[in-house]
């Protein structure tokens, strides 16, 4: 496996798409590497696949569509539990997630490569809470930024000390299922993401 590259990460939530390329811009972002697992946006058509993939293509950047290997909703009834909740663990596990691992850290290795999901904030999204800790936890020596709709950016490390609270009671408390966020089960509506 490929170890010590540079990530980062971004959310379109309601972009405009002239704002989001100023964004990938200010990175020097290279490739975006599209990471839902259904490549489509209702209120922001210009994110679905084929136009994102052009708009892309006319400022001379790259789209790579790894969510069937990497995507947050998985296909298999025995990835989520009884409450409609994404089971991450056991979709790391699985060998075309560590094949999209591989896929992603081979691209980072050469260019500048950030994995796009719809949510601004990465808090809850599974671009942070799977890829990016089965990245940290494969090579602790990855950097994963994840960039802000504001245009600033925050550590993965930061960001998880942030929110997790790394403190002495931690240890003590029964580790929590690795799983989603939130229920992704399709009969469960999504939360909207707004641009900041």
């Amino acid at each position: 496996m490929i170890g010590g590259v540079e990530l980062w990460t971004i959310g379109h939530s309601n972009h405009a798409f002239e704002h989001f390329l100023g964004l990938l811009q200010q990175y020097r972002i290279d490739v975006l590497a599209d990471v839902r697992s259904q490549p489509y946006a209702k209120y922001a058509a210009h994110f679905s696949q084929a136009p994102l993939r052009q708009l892309l293509a006319d400022k001379d950047l790259r789209y790579v569509f790894l969510g069937r290997e990497l995507g947050g909703r998985p296909p298999e009834p025995e990835m989520y539990d009884a409450d409609g909740y994404v089971l991450y663990g056991d979709l790391a596990e699985t060998q075309r997630f560590a094949q999209g691992v591989e896929r992603l850290l081979e691209g980072a290795a050469r260019c500048r490569v950030a994995m796009m999901c719809s949510e601004e904030n990465p808090t809850d999204c599974h671009r942070r809470l799977l890829v990016a800790r089965a990245l940290l936890e494969g090579d602790p020596s990855t950097s994963v930024t994840h960039i802000r709709g504001d245009g600033s950016s925050i550590d993965e490390l930061k960001l998880r000390h942030d929110t997790d609270g790394f403190n002495q009671l931690a240890l003590f408390k029964e580790a929590a299922p690795w799983r989603s966020a939130q229920s992704a089960s399709p009969s469960t509506a999504r939360k909207a993401s707004l641009a900041f």
